[in-house]
């Protein structure tokens, strides 16, 4: 398998209810693939397919051997989902995505915290409890815990929300240099013109893969309109169009 990862005829259902249905999806070593579509849409759901933590009806998810090397895929969730309340510092955090049961961390694993510390821009906050870490640091934590398992896969899960433009700055150039380094990456996100610029496929997800394909070739409307149900707005105008929605 040349794919990082591929995704056959998934279908996943929750409570009862379809949330995808037959989603084909491959993402390659070096690609940065932005997966765009309405609440509900399924997108987060699946990541989460993706992990092993949510049992498809039919399909099937095949991770590369290569891309987990060192445990599952690299995850970054929304930050919600991490208790910033636990008393923990910021290396701890980042040093806890390595932990094996009833094993310590090693040379190894302090070698790869450290690194992802560093790539985070972190390194000078290692002892601070990550209680106390503004919005934009907190998600730098949590790129900096999936890249701590040197993934060769790596998932984001909305991972420009609610961050500050340095931030942003950041992890577009990180994400960059990662790719180029020949990681996989796929990321959910509600930021088109952060995917426009970020991603070098764009996968249009309603349930079912409404389109897939580089951003500048997906600048049909009736596209955005099956994946969205609604027309383009001035943001959307702007992606489809080439151009930046002014400030």
């Amino acid at each position: 398998m040349s794919e990082a990862l591929c995704v056959r005829d998934l279908t996943v259902s929750l409570g009862g209810r379809p949330v995808l249905d037959k989603v084909d999806l491959a993402v390659g070593p070096g690609e940065t693939v932005g997966l765009i579509g309405p609440n509900g849409a399924g997108k987060t759901t699946l990541l989460r397919a993706v992990l092993g933590l949510l049992k498809p009806e039919t399909g099937t998810v095949e991770v590369s051997t290569i891309a987990t090397s060192t445990g599952r895929p690299g995850y970054v969730p929304q930050k919600h989902e991490f208790t910033w309340d636990f008393p923990i510092t910021v290396h701890g955090a980042v040093l806890n995505a390595r932990a094996r049961w009833l094993r310590g961390p090693n040379r190894d694993d302090r070698a790869a915290a450290a690194d992802a510390l560093d790539r985070v821009g972190l390194t000078d906050l290692a002892r601070r409890p990550v209680g106390e870490l503004s919005g934009g640091q907190r998600q730098r934590v949590l790129v900096a815990r999936a890249l701590a398992r040197r993934p060769a896969l790596l998932l984001l899960d909305e991972p420009f929300t609610g961050v500050d433009v340095p931030t942003q700055e950041l992890l577009t150039g990180l994400l960059a240099r990662l790719a180029a380094d020949g990681t996989a990456i796929l990321m959910t996100t509600h930021d088109l013109a952060q995917a426009r610029a970020t991603c070098t496929r764009i996968c249009l997800l309603n349930r079912a893969v409404v389109a897939d394909g580089p951003p500048a070739e997906l600048t049909d409307p009736d596209l955005w309109l099956r994946a969205f149900g609604v027309a383009a707005s001035g943001e959307l105008k702007a992606l489809l169009s080439g151009t930046e929605r002014p400030q």
